[in-house]
């Protein structure tokens, strides 16, 4: 299995060569798609896309951490956290159940 990283610039790519607009319009669905999610995101809603998946923000109340070089205790402040759940359809596609 290789390990590799797909980027912003290989999904425009894809969209181009899949769907059949131009470069540049492929690049700019490609930049609303992922500016409407991290929008949706910003204000806490949950974003679910159907056999994908959904990104859903979590609120972490305040916490006590330990620094593991010297065991010190120190306070973890309160924070949201992005989490992603996959779908069951991804999870079959991934372990090649399809």
């Amino acid at each position: 299995m290789s390990e590799s990283t797909v980027t912003r610039a290989d999904l425009c790519e894809a969209v181009y060569q899949k769907v059949g607009l131009s470069r540049t319009e492929s690049a700019d669905l490609v930049e609303m798609v992922l500016s409407e999610i991290a929008e949706c995101l910003e204000k806490g809603e949950t974003v679910k896309l159907s056999s994908f998946g959904s990104f859903v923000v979590r609120s972490k109340g305040e916490r006590i951490g330990r620094n593991p070089k010297t065991g010190e205790e120190v306070p973890i402040a309160p924070r949201r956290v992005l989490v992603f759940k996959p779908s069951a359809v991804l999870k079959d596609r991934i372990n090649g159940a399809e």
